[in-house]
């Protein structure tokens, strides 16, 4: 199989397509937004030399369509005018008989005589692998990108991460990855505002020039600049929890003839609390002793997080460009207040103990990421490109626990401390070359990447000699090395009603992961292919169906091999796994379009062996500790439903429904089974209103209600839980400012209830993070502020990992 494989990406590498006219025909259809036709529209064909002189002309017919023949073999620049609508101008190469199907025009934003356009409803269309939500110019342009990314059909903010189709996300900005954590990025998106962006994209099976890790993506493509000068911003939020806090950031950019720079900071001073309350039957054969642990828990968190970000680009000519970004995040002194109180009940429910753990962490990091380019535009509308990167992140993380027993009337008799010392050092290099032409009227795209990763981790327990009572092998140095090699070829080509794509990927693994203290190495060395496929059938304008298939891989978190402990206090802790093996998924979907309003996405995948953390309990022993294992099976399947439509002039609605089945199966290390299987059956809906409240827009306003009935994660299962949010937006002064309100979690139901209980297993917790608060924002521009910036993120896969 993989020697077939291989043949198949040499086919790719060398595809030759012919050239058997001198002339040609080019023929296509004028549509709007609503996918209804636009006629007696003027269109030409200009010269793609200077884009001024005329070579044929035409006008688009009652139904849209048009036709021109004879056509010279050349590029051309194809031109579309009409009243109301934006100029369209795209370059066209005729090598044969071009039909270029439906091209969609938009409705102009300026004033015609008196009537003013409203700004348009986001618009989401489905091409042969992907989902596209327009939103330039749309009633979200006026928030920020974050606020977008809740609106994207498909995508679900679960317990503050990114979620499509239940699974992690990976978000990219212009077709590069954001290598940030969950709570940066949100930072980040929420500092980054909604007018620059053009369009999001949700690919749920990357093709081939992604790389083959991770699950699906979301693909942020932002507006070009298009007039030189300077623009800045100031920005900042209130937001009040059950804690106040607060962010602050500036943004600024120039843009000249050859030269753009953009340099952004944000600063986000953060008090955040966190309580759990939860549950641990510690289960003895015959109901023999009994035992049930009921934990309150409370965390405070302290931040200071600094985010500074620098980008630059060159252009050399129209035709070559270099360009340089810098992130640098520094967390100084991040620190984790913890308080545990928990009481002991035996099989009669009476008290027999309880123990008061007090725990104080202390976590300094910082990761500073170096990005260098070059790009090369073809004269044929293809391009080469370079890339080369370099990720350093450091983490010290000091912790100080102290545990105190008390009988059942309340005296002391025993004490556990311990002290931890931990560091972490990731320093990781990537480069990478992209290239891709046309061939006649097929596409055709390649390159090869080579990463590598090396990681050193140790971690030290003093004053533990109470706690190596009951555990062996504390301290630890950790060294994990890795090197990724991997070339793709990918090949798309669309006629009449069809069209096609279909990519390979290689990649070549060589990791060693070394625990020095406990003398145990693990090796891997595979080669794995990654094919990818799609096709597309348009039946009519009203009706088009997509069917594809990619093959990805999971690799671990650098976090989740280390085979350190961190204990909440001596009977609650998490471990790592340096066995952890990358998992291999299959994954299928099949799409129906109806009337460009409503998809239906039939899917199913299968991640295999992934990994996942897994909560155990020690019933003899009474603990219970976390630790990060291969599952044995997991797999999904469901049916979504997506329908967008303009209720009135000023109402948009969009719902998305999911009904899924999920199940995965693992080894019962602590019971008498071998193995347990974990399934739900779930109903997920989210509906979202957009309201423009002003005739002028500048007043808007937002609902937003989600719900879900039944989710799982690992051994957990999650009760029901829902969220009405809403929100307002004002601008001011000629949108030179902007003022926002937003109440998210109106009737604090997002929090809920998870449960593992099966066989001799049975522990829940309830956690309430701080998911109903209210935010005041303001942000004010300056400068050319209407200037588009070219804001962009640092692209290495395996930063994803950190």
């Amino acid at each position: 199989m993989k020697k077939n494989y291989a043949y198949f990406l040499l086919t790719l590498l060398f595809i030759i397509t012919t050239q058997a006219f001198s002339q040609h025909s080019v023929r296509g259809k004028l549509i709007d937004e609503n996918l209804q036709p636009v006629a007696f529209a003027n269109v030409i064909l200009l010269s793609a030399q200077d884009s001024v002189s005329v070579y044929k002309g035409t006008v688009s017919e009652e139904n849209g369509a048009f036709e021109f023949q004879n056509v010279n073999e050349d590029k051309y620049l194809l031109k579309t005018s009409f009243v109301g609508f934006e100029d369209h101008h795209e370059i066209i190469d005729v090598s044969k008989d071009l039909d270029l199907y439906r091209i969609e025009i938009r409705v102009s934003s300026s004033e015609l005589d008196e009537v003013t356009i409203q700004a348009r409803k986001p618009t989401i269309t489905r091409s042969i692998d992907r989902i596209t939500f327009d939103v330039e110019n749309s009633t979200l342009s006026s928030g920020n990108s974050w606020d977008v990314l809740k609106q994207t059909p498909g995508v679900i903010i679960n317990q503050g991460q990114l979620q499509v189709r239940n699974g992690g996300v990976t978000v990219y900005i212009n077709d590069r990855k954001v290598q940030l954590t969950a709570d940066e990025l949100t930072t980040l998106l929420q500092s980054y505002s909604a007018e620059n962006l053009k369009s999001v994209e949700v690919i749920t099976n990357p093709p081939a020039r992604y790389d083959a890790e991770g699950g699906a993506i979301i693909n942020i493509n932002t507006t070009k600049a298009l007039n030189p000068g300077y623009k800045g911003s100031l920005e900042g939020n209130y937001t009040q929890g059950i804690v106040p806090k607060y962010q602050i950031g500036t943004s600024h950019y120039w843009k000249g003839e050859k030269l753009n720079f953009f340099a952004n900071y944000s600063f986000s001073p953060r008090k955040e609390i966190k309580r759990d309350d939860s549950y641990i039957n510690f289960i003895s054969p015959l109901n023999a002793g009994n035992s049930h642990w009921e934990t309150d828990f409370e965390r405070v968190t302290r931040s200071r997080a600094h985010n500074a970000n620098v980008m630059l680009d060159y252009d050399f000519d129209e035709k070559n460009r270099l360009s340089f970004s810098s992130n640098l995040m520094v967390s100084p002194n991040k620190t984790f207040d913890n308080r545990v109180n928990t009481e002991i009940e035996n099989a009669q429910q009476r008290l027999q103990s309880s123990l008061f753990t007090e725990s104080e962490l202390e976590n300094d990091e910082s990761n500073i990421a170096l990005n260098l380019g070059y790009t090369h535009s073809m004269d044929n509308g293809g391009s080469f490109s370079s890339n080369l990167h370099y990720t350093r992140f450091d983490q010290d993380r000091m912790q100080m626990v102290e545990t105190d027993y008390f009988n059942a009337a309340g005296d002391p008799f025993q004490t556990i401390s311990f002290n931890t010392d931990a560091a972490q050092e990731i320093d990781i290099v990537t480069a990478q070359i992209d290239f891709n032409s046309p061939l006649g009227s097929t596409n055709f795209d390649a390159g090869a990447k080579l990463s590598t990763i090396n990681s050193s981790s140790g971690i030290d327990f003093s004053n533990a000699e109470s706690l190596e009572d009951l555990y062996e092998n504390l301290s630890d140095d950790f060294r994990y090395d890795e090197m990724v090699y991997a070339a793709y070829a990918n090949i798309s080509k669309d006629w009449e009603s069809w069209s096609i794509q279909a990519g390979l990927r290689g990649e070549y693994t060589d990791l060693e992961g070394h625990s020095l203290s406990m003398d145990e190495v693990n090796s891997q060395e595979y080669f794995e292919l990654f094919p990818t496929a799609y096709l597309q059938y348009r039946a009519s304008d009203d009706h088009s169906f997509t069917l594809d298939y990619s093959r990805r891989i999971e690799r671990p978190r650098y976090e989740s091999l280390n085979p350190f402990r961190y204990f909440l206090n001596e009977n609650d802790f998490n471990a790592g796994n340096p066995n952890l093996k990358a998992a291999i998924s299959d994954n299928f979907n099949l799409n129906y379009t109806l009337k460009g309003s409503y998809f239906f996405d039939v899917y199913y995948r299968d991640y295999g062996n992934s990994p996942a953390t897994l909560a155990f309990q020690n019933n003899d022993r009474q603990f219970i500790r976390r630790v990060s294992m291969n599952l044995l099976e997991d797999k999904t399947y469901g049916l979504d439903i997506t329908h967008v439509r303009m209720l009135t002039d000023w109402w948009y609605a969009q719902l998305y429904a999911s009904i899924f089945h999920e199940e995965n199966r693992f080894a019962a290390l602590e019971s008498e089974i071998e193995t347990h299987t974990n399934e739900v059956d779930g109903v997920l809906a989210q509906l979202y209103n957009s309201f423009t409240l002003t005739k002028d827009g500048s007043l808007t306003g937002t609902l937003t209600y989600l719900y879900v009935s039944d989710y799982m994660s690992g051994s957990y299962n999650f009760e029901p839980f829902s969220t009405l949010s809403i929100g307002l937006r004002k601008t001011l002064w000629n949108n030179r400012a902007e003022l926002s309100l937003n109440v998210n979690d109106i009737f604090d139901q997002t929090n809920t209830r998870l449960t593992s209980r099966y066989a001799n297993q049975d522990n829940s917790f309830f956690a309430r993070e701080e998911m109903r608060y209210v935010r005041l924002g303001f942000k004010y521009n300056f400068g050319n502020f209407r200037l588009e910036d070219n804001q962009r993120s640092i692209e290495a896969a395996e930063r994803d990992r950190l």
